[in-house]
């Protein structure tokens, strides 16, 4: 019996994505695991594999097409002998936003697009009552969901801070009998921007140079949006420190001297995987950093699962290591060497790359002196590590050299203090200056 094989969704956030080719041919035999074709999500190149045997009689999507909508059917398999039915290929996701009902519900963390003009017959959001001198207070989140259920918020009693409206006091009034039409009304343009007549985003600038235009993947598309709204919605904050890693780097070279080469114990420790033992070992002292923000509570994670960024051909990707203080130097250094192969070679798993409560980017490798990573939401830390390089020291008021490394931690203020985060990164530079306090 022929069998449609459908667009598989292989995240949480995926609604549609690129089949950037097809590792098997029609006419080809197919069995259960076999891995058939390659697709491009918001995340990752992955590898999609096979869940039944058969034939593949017909390739519906052909490689490189996009916009393909998850559990659109991309071929169909067949049985031994079996026609093949015919059919024709899904259309691509569609682009238009005039169907607010075509549209996908977006997660907790993320924003939803602006409506270029506003829907009729609904109410009037409750922004335009600072026309009248009478300001309504109320978060983001809240007048976002206000907006959507086509509430007033100056009838609302705020139970936040000051009166604040959050989000619980909207769906409290939301619970009261609304227009049937209302829930799926297109958001409208807070009162502080632009008006509903401006357009919804800037024109590409007209460039006259000779130039190469390279289409964004999704992934880039992905990453973009996803910076683009963590610098502008997360209230970064930096605290930076020197870092002495000379006895560091003499605990490594005795640890590798003494490890097996070859066999199941081998191991090749980095100072990237000291690193990421000492931010474990730190955050377990600080779980107020190993947190998340949400309007109504701050979420502090009991396990420590630390996201280290890797780059990749086609941007960036944060396997994780999870349980990171629980791990020795060693299972830390086979896992990360592990997941950073993988990573590159687009074989992660989605469990491998999503969550984690803290994230490391290093780029010491690049010979960086110094910089300040972005948050990935909805982290409310990430540590930037620089490259270590000998410089002149002050030690018991002598001129001394020391190999040293600038660590800058951005978190997200909202979540962790001036004053914690300067403890956390002190607390970070006395493990990493006394490494042979990971070895307990």
């Amino acid at each position: 019996m022929a069998t449609n094989i459908l667009m598989p969704a292989l995240s949480p956030t995926m609604t549609e994505g690129t089949l950037a080719r097809w590792l098997k041919k029609e006419g080809e035999a197919v069995k259960a695991g076999d891995v058939i074709a390659e697709i491009e999500t918001d995340k990752a190149t992955m590898e999609v594999e096979a869940v039944d045997e058969g034939i593949l009689g017909k390739i519906l999507v052909k490689d490189g097409t996009e916009g393909v909508q998850v559990n659109a059917p991309i071929a169909i398999l067949v049985e031994e002998g079996e026609e093949v039915p015919s059919g024709d290929a899904p259309k691509a996701a569609p682009k238009q936003e005039t169907s607010p009902e075509s549209k996908p519900a977006t997660g907790p963390g993320e924003q939803e697009p602006k409506a270029a003009t506003a829907p009729e017959n609904k109410p009037a959001p409750a922004a335009p009552a600072a026309d009248k001198g009478d300001r309504v207070f109320a978060s983001p989140l809240a007048r976002r969901i206000a907006q959507q259920a086509g509430i007033d918020l100056s009838g609302i009693k705020g139970s936040g801070p000051n009166g604040r409206i959050v989000k619980a006091d909207v769906e409290g009034a939301s619970a009261a009998p609304k227009q049937a039409a209302a829930p799926a009304a297109q958001p409208q343009p807070a009162a502080a921007q632009a008006p509903a007549a401006a357009p919804a985003k800037a024109p590409a600038p007209t460039i006259t140079a000779p130039h190469t235009a390279v289409p964004n993947s999704s992934m880039r598309k992905v990453i973009a949006r996803r910076l683009s709204e963590s610098k502008s919605t997360v209230p970064h904050f930096y605290v930076t420190m020197d870092i002495e890693i000379d006895a560091l780097l003499k605990l490594r070279a005795d640890l590798n001297s003494r490890a097996p080469k070859e066999g199941p114990g081998a191991f090749k420790l980095s100072v990237n995987d000291l690193v990421i033992k000492a931010a474990a070992r730190v955050l377990r002292q600080f779980p107020n950093v190993n947190a998340s923000w949400t309007d109504d509570a701050i979420i502090q994670y009991h396990d420590v699962d630390i996201s280290v960024a890797v780059s990749i051909p086609d941007g960036l990707i944060t396997p994780i290591v999870r349980k990171a203080d629980q791990k020795g130097l060693a299972a830390i250094s086979n896992e990360m060497k592990d997941l950073a192969a993988r990573a590159k070679s687009g074989k992660l798993k989605p469990e491998e790359f999503q969550g984690g409560g803290f994230s490391i980017s290093n780029m010491g490798m690049y010979g960086v002196k110094d910089f300040s990573a972005i948050i990935n939401p909805p982290q409310a830390g990430i540590l930037a590590v620089s490259a270590g390089e000998q410089r002149p020291v002050v030690k018991n008021g002598a001129l001394a050299i020391a190999t040293v490394m600038t660590c800058t931690l951005s978190v997200d203020h909202r979540v962790v203090d001036g004053a914690l985060a300067a403890e956390f990164i002190a607390a970070f530079k006395k493990v990493v200056e006394d490494p042979l306090s990971l070895m307990l």
